[in-house]
């Protein structure tokens, strides 16, 4: 299977959609921040990794342990994707945290400071 092909990019979907559900209802560690988004995952072509995009509304702090509190609880949810999909091979997750939005609220912000300012 390619990286970009149809069927893959219906599992990187598929694996994101489930990803989120997981962390939003499934998960009971008070280190993981309640505005927890999967942005993306990138699900190799192989099935055996898949990088999760993680946003986490909140300060250095609460993103730092929302990350810690992600990797502990690894098992738990790839155990839980694995129920819920019917994959041949259940991929170990890889949690990166993912600052895009941050930097666009960041740059509307100059933005309109720099339209007001005319």
């Amino acid at each position: 299977m390619r990286k970009n092909s149809r069927k893959n990019v219906r599992i990187n979907s598929e694996v994101q959609r489930e990803l989120a559900d997981i962390i939003r209802a499934g998960i009971k560690d008070p280190r993981i921040a309640p505005m927890t988004c999967v942005t993306d995952v990138e699900v190799a072509p192989d099935l055996k990794t898949a990088k999760v995009y993680v946003s986490v509304l909140g300060d250095d702090e609460k993103k730092e342990e929302t990350m810690a509190g992600l990797k502990s609880a690894d098992g738990f949810i790839r155990h839980q994707l694995a129920e819920r999909l019917n994959l041949r091979n259940t991929p170990e997750l890889r949690f990166i945290l993912d600052t895009s939005s941050e930097y666009g609220i960041k740059m509307s912000k100059l933005i309109d400071e720099v339209n007001g300012n005319d």
